[in-house]
């Protein structure tokens, strides 16, 4: 299937370079990343960037960003059920059991992931988000220490009026209204969703509701005030993993019950997660070449989780704040910029751990109270020479501490420092005419470990936990032919050291250690053409993109309880991964996307002795617009699985007693309509 599948849309694509006419839309190699307020060409950008715009933002299901993530090159996001995702740039989710770790995530202008270095993605509604920049491996110099890489969420800057409501398979419903208009020198956005569905597998219902302020003042020229205001009240149930003879017995359940314990649908093992996030951000002139930008934000978490084997209250109070000073000289001949800068954190983190009597805590198990500072300064210098020469570098000084105290059944505290970090990155990109560069890229990174890997459900507070760091290289090149076809292709070598590794108990808790090290080398690359105008009244635009990631990521030095898996390939991770989308217009009215996903063998264990079958899914979505006097319908037809695939979406690697598997669902739709008044 995916051979035959591949070989057509390459013959399909030799078709349209052949027949058809180009039109306006621009190609990615055109568009300008905005790289944290440092505006730039794609095709000219020194960094390993991929770019979800709204093309890729309208394949996702509502509910989630897992389509539009995975159809990039060297990005996967896992969904082991509703709710419950995973982030991986190549291949970092090796130290994620759950969640987003060793990935920094903003949000415009403010910072999603808190002090600890842990994300909570799935609070923000993917109908939000207009645009994704995903900055690939280490950037330290402008994000601080992360050696994964770095997520930019950007919401809508357009006026808009709309209501949607979709519906589907398995109990969903989603409703969302999004209002943003321009208020002479205010820019407003009011946005409110909710979502509910009962999922595939029973113990994964999911229900969340959410509002999303945004007010962006320009009171004088070139100053702007920005105020941001987010709440999410969050609840998935967490069905568990299966063993692959569960799975096949009935694909559809949720962990059963052992001898030795119950299952998840009897402890109604969840989460519960509400958030306030909170912010104020201000840019203006100092003099005339030099500017300040200042982000000053608050957060506060109450997050609760019935598990099999505990009840865990969480509550977090973060702070945090960026300021950077910017200089910028621009004459004939080159441009300057040049960037001074200091981003902190602070997380107060309360943590009780009581026995689940179903779904209901009882006797306290453990109570603990963990602070964490994390703060770098950097220096950035940007530089472009007669608009053919692109360089970029930097430095930043990355420090992080953990102050921790068991408040029960013991009275212990203690302080983890970890060494401070040097991390410098350099890159350089070279316009040698028009529509063709070449690039190169050097740089460190480091990722401390996160408050839930210091002290993980097992409860105990990992002292032995090191902060992971590691050497990136990497060359690329980007060619445009006569504004048709844009091609990327990227190979990196990464040298992890020390890398943070998630394990499981007999009781499905999760621990971590450091493995040695990882030589992860890769190549990744891109194609897409514009969209091609046809004479027909039937088929009248068509756009093509594939993209790849080819893998060969393994352990290094890698020892655990005697056992050598030194040269074993990375857990979690695929080797081969391949996806595509055509994009057609129909009868000048009819809009249909043609998505394809193939992913290769998976291991799931750090032995490397059981392995995942390679995965084919295929979606489709149909969208048909009616326009009145005044308002504007837009309905679409997702869908899901085309294929009937049977895979899993989401693994738990090196899971206890061989719980791999987290099925997803078989053929599925959902049918959506939206009023734009």
């Amino acid at each position: 299937m995916p051979g035959k599948n591949l070989r057509f849309l390459l013959l399909f694509l030799i078709s349209i370079l052949a027949s058809g006419q180009s039109d306006s839309t621009a190609l990615i190699a055109e568009i300008t990343i905005d790289a944290y307020k440092k505006p730039t060409k794609f095709i000219t950008s020194t960094k390993s960037v991929a770019i979800s715009g709204s093309n890729f933002q309208n394949q996702n299901s509502p509910d989630r960003l897992l389509e539009s993530i995975n159809l990039l090159a060297g990005t996967r996001m896992e969904e082991r059920s509703p709710g419950s995702y995973r982030l991986s740039v190549r291949g970092s989710t090796l130290r994620s059991p759950f969640g987003v770790r060793n990935i920094k995530v903003y949000l415009d202008d403010f910072i999603l992931s808190d002090a600890t270095g842990n994300t909570y993605l799935n609070l923000i509604d993917p109908e939000l988000i207009s645009k994704t920049e995903i900055y690939k491996g280490p950037e330290s110099g402008d994000f601080g220490a992360v050696t994964g890489g770095t997520v930019l969420l950007k919401t809508s800057d357009s006026e808009t009026k709309t209501l949607g409501v979709t519906a589907g398979s398995y109990g969903l419903f989603k409703e969302n209204l999004n209002y943003s208009k321009n208020f002479v020198k205010h820019y407003l956005q009011v946005f409110q969703s909710y979502h509910t569905t009962d999922s595939y597998r029973e113990q994964s219902a999911i229900n969340r509701k959410s509002i999303f302020l945004k007010d962006r003042w320009n009171y004088l020229e070139n100053h702007q005030l920005n105020l941001m205001f987010l709440f999410t009240d969050l609840h998935y149930e967490t069905p568990g993993g299966l063993t692959f003879a569960q799975m096949q017995a009935n694909r559809k359940q949720s962990r059963p019950a052992t001898s030795a314990l119950p299952g998840a649908k009897e402890q109604n093992a969840g989460i519960f997660n509400k958030t306030i996030l909170a912010g104020i951000s201000h840019q203006f002139p100092l003099a005339e070449n030099l500017s300040h930008f200042l982000v000053v934000q608050g957060a506060y978490t109450d997050l609760r989780n019935p598990f099999i084997t505990n009840y865990e209250k969480r509550f977090e109070n973060n702070f945090a704040l960026r300021t950077h000073l910017n200089f910028e000289k621009n004459t004939e001949q080159w441009f300057l910029q040049t960037r001074l800068g200091l981003e902190t954190g602070f997380n107060k983190g309360i943590v009780k751990n009581y026995d689940n009597a179903r779904g209901t805590p009882t006797n306290p198990q453990n109570f603990d109270e963990i602070k964490t500072n994390s703060e770098f300064v950097f220096l950035s210098q940007k530089a472009d020479f007669k608009e053919k020469i692109f360089m970029e570098a930097s430095l930043s000084l990355n420090s992080m501490k953990y102050d921790w105290q068991n408040l029960y059944p013991s009275l212990e505290n203690g302080t983890m420092k970890f060494k401070d970090q040097w991390l410098p990155n350099f890159g350089i990109s070279w316009l040698i005419k028009d529509g063709f560069s070449v690039r190169g890229k050097i740089g460190k990174g480091s990722s401390a470990p996160t408050s839930e890997e210091i002290r993980s459900s097992t409860q105990q507070i990992n002292l032995e936990l090191a902060p992971e760091y590691g050497w990136n290289k990497e060359i690329g090149i980007r060619k445009q032919f006569k504004n048709i076809l844009f091609l990327e292709g990227n190979y990196f070598d990464f040298r992890l050291k020390d890398a943070i590794v998630s394990k499981q108990n007999e009781n499905g808790q999760e621990y971590f250690v450091n493995a040695g090290g990882t030589v992860q080398k890769g190549f990744e690359v891109i194609a897409e053409t514009k969209n091609f105008t046809f004479n027909s009244k039937i088929l009248n635009q068509v756009k093509f993109w594939v993209s790849g990631s080819f893998y060969d990521f393994k352990f290094e030095n890698y020892r655990k309880n005697n056992e050598v898996y030194s040269g074993n390939q990375i857990t979690g991770t695929p080797s081969a991964m391949l996806q595509s989308v055509i994009n057609m217009k129909f009868f000048n009215t009819i809009s249909v996307d043609y998505s394809n996903f193939y992913t290769s063998k998976i291991y799931l264990n750090d032995a490397n002795s059981v392995e995942s079958e390679p995965s084919f899914v295929g979606n489709m979505v149909f969208r048909y617009p009616l326009n009145f006097e005044k308002i504007k319908l837009n309905f679409d037809l997702q869908i899901q699985n085309l294929y009937n695939t049977d895979y899993v979406l989401g693994y738990d690697i090196n899971a206890f007693g061989g719980r791999y598997y987290n099925s997803a669902a078989f053929r599925n739709f959902n049918i959506g309509m939206a009023v734009n008044f």
